[in-house]
C-alpha cells in the first residue's frame, strides 16, 4: 500500500446479481431495468445539472468531434490522442464541468500512457438537447457504441476503458453494466454511483423509489468489467462512504478503493497529481 493513500482491497461482494456474464463479458439484459425516469418525473434531476457553454478550440494534437444520440442531438466531444498504441479512456466529466475544462488535464493521462476522449452531458459545452437524469444514463450506451467505431476507424489499439467523475460516474456505471463489450475496465473518480440520497429528493419510501435503488443496484452488481475507485478522503460533496457502499455493491472481484488523503471533492487530482495518476498507471499495467 502506498503511503499517499488509504487503500481498501480486495472488498469482494458477496451479493446475489440479476444477470451473468456471457461468454464474450457482455451482460445478458436485467430482469428489471431501473426505470430512471421517476427521478426527472418528480423534478429531482432538475436539481442536480449545472450546465454550461464551451468555447473552447481544441489544443495542437485534440480534435473536437459530435456525437449523435438521437436524431436532431448530438453530443460535443473532444479527442486527446497521444499515441494510438496506449489504451483509451472514454470520460464522463463532472456536473458543472466542460470538455475544455480538461484540455491542461488531458496531457497528464497521455503521461500516463492513455488517450483521453471527453464527452459532455446534454446541454453542456456543445451539445444540444437539455439536461435530464434518464439521458445522462441511457446516451451512455450509445456514446459506447460510436466510442469503439471512431477508435476502429483511426486504427487506435485495443484497450479501452471508461471512467466518470462525479456525475459521470453515472452513464460510465451503465456501461459496464450493459454495454461492455470491447471495454477492459472502469475507473470511477469521486463518483455518485450510490442512488439513495438523490432518491430520497424525490419520493422517500415509496414503492417506486423501492424498486429504482433496488434495480439500480442489481445494476451495479452485475458489473464484471475491473474496477478502479479513486476518491478524496474530505470529499465534501459525495462522502467517501457513499463511494465505499457502491464499490461494496460492483459484482467483480478485480476492484480497488484507493482513498487519497486530505483532499476533498475538486482539488484531489491538483493536490494528488501524483498519487492520482499512478494508481491508474497501476491500473492500466494490470489490465490484459
Amino acid at each position: 500500500m502506498q503511503p499517499w493513500a488509504t487503500a481498501i482491497l480486495p472488498w469482494l461482494y458477496d451479493g446475489a446479481t440479476s444477470e451473468t456474464p456471457t461468454s464474450s463479458g457482455r451482460m445478458r439484459e436485467m430482469a428489471t431495468a431501473p426505470d430512471y425516469s421517476l427521478i426527472d418525473r418528480a423534478g429531482g434531476g432538475s436539481g442536480i445539472f449545472f450546465p454550461r457553454p464551451d468555447h473552447s478550440h481544441p489544443p495542437g494534437g485534440a480534435a473536437d468531434l459530435t456525437i449523435e444520440v438521437e436524431p436532431g442531438i448530438s453530443l460535443g466531444a473532444r479527442l486527446y490522442a497521444f499515441d494510438s498504441t496506449f489504451p483509451t479512456i472514454l470520460y464522463f466529466h463532472g456536473n458543472g464541468e466542460v470538455v475544455g475544462d480538461h484540455d491542461d488535464i488531458a496531457p497528464m493521462y497521455g503521461q500516463a500512457g492513455a488517450n483521453l476522449l471527453v464527452v459532455d452531458f446534454r446541454g453542456y459545452g456543445r451539445s444540444g438537447g437539455q439536461p435530464a437524469f434518464t439521458t445522462l444514463v441511457s446516451d451512455g450506451p450509445v456514446v459506447a457504441h460510436r466510442f469503439h467505431r471512431l477508435l476502429d476507424e483511426r486504427g487506435f489499439g485495443p484497450v479501452r476503458l471508461v471512467m466518470g467523475r462525479s456525475l459521470g460516474a453515472h452513464p460510465a456505471l451503465e456501461i459496464a453494466a450493459n454495454a461492455n463489450d470491447g471495454f477492459a475496465g472502469l475507473i470511477i473518480e469521486s463518483g455518485a454511483g450510490n442512488l439513495r440520497r438523490l432518491a430520497a429528493r424525490v419520493g422517500g419510501d415509496s414503492d417506486g423509489v423501492a424498486a429504482l435503488i433496488s434495480a439500480h443496484e442489481a445494476k451495479i452488481a452485475s458489473i464484471a468489467l475491473p474496477s478502479l475507485f479513486i476518491h478524496g478522503e474530505r470529499d465534501e460533496l459525495i462522502p467517501v462512504s457513499s463511494a465505499a457502499e457502491t464499490f461494496a455493491m460492483i459484482g467483480t472481484e478485480r476492484k480497488e478503493l484507493v482513498v487519497l488523503a486530505g483532499v476533498g471533492h475538486n482539488d484531489l487530482l491538483w493536490r494528488r497529481s501524483g498519487e492520482y495518476f499512478a494508481a491508474i498507471e497501476e491500473f492500466l499495467a494490470l489490465l490484459p
